[in-house]
């Protein structure tokens, strides 16, 4: 049986899906990208900021579920440019130390949607 979270602490998905879907006790959170929830704006003038704002959006979501970054089991993160990498991680790091940080993968892609530079799904097991 499925479950469905949602949030109005983080985005409204802009698109026919949910923030997140908990499948017995595993919870698959849809890409996050960098839209403030309290004023739908977009986040992309700085790339600092703009991984803060996905990663937020991430945890207002493991909230809403009632868990914790500490239950993500791994993330998936998209990139306009791997050149960016450095410093996505380096924001990354701070949410998720590397003793028991989730596993991951990084992707650059073409585009994203509205053209951001990040994203970040991830997948979260309630213990």
């Amino acid at each position: 049986m499925k479950r469905i979270i949602q949030t109005k602490n983080a985005p409204a998905p802009i698109g026919p899906y949910n923030q997140a879907v908990f499948a017995g006790n595993t919870l698959y959170v849809s890409g996050q990208i960098a839209i403030d929830p309290e004023n739908g704006d977009l986040k992309t003038d700085d790339l600092e900021e703009e991984t803060v704002q996905v990663l937020e959006n991430l945890q207002a979501i493991l909230n809403e579920a009632g868990l914790t970054l500490e239950h993500v089991v791994k993330t998936s993160i998209f990139i306009s440019d791997m050149n960016n990498f450095g410093k996505i991680n380096e924001v990354y790091s701070r949410y998720f130390d590397s003793e028991n940080a989730p596993a991951r993968e990084t992707v650059e892609v073409a585009n994203l949607p509205k053209f951001v530079n990040v994203e970040i799904s991830a997948i979260a097991v309630k213990f």
